[in-house]
């Protein structure tokens, strides 16, 4: 399950963990203008654990998802 939602400055996705045993703290990822944020609240702390992408680590993890094994460059110029 997850919810979108529109904030002023970022577009909020909340991916929640269910169904099944040992399920994972919550998910929220906050996509701005020149990054995106993922936040994870870290059950032995209870602090929240920040991840930041550029848009250009952002790309690459799409395109490497569909991808086999291996080493890769995007192409800028290709888009």
């Amino acid at each position: 399950m997850f919810t979108i939602e529109h904030d002023f400055d970022a577009t909020v996705i909340t991916l929640i963990d269910e169904g099944h045993e040992g399920l994972c703290e919550d998910v929220t990822i906050n996509a701005f203008d020149d990054c995106v944020t993922l936040e994870q609240l870290d059950p032995l702390s209870e602090e929240p654990v920040r991840i930041t992408l550029s848009m250009t680590q952002l790309r690459d993890l799409a395109a490497a998802l569909d991808l086999p094994e291996g080493s890769y460059r995007l192409d800028s110029k290709r888009g």
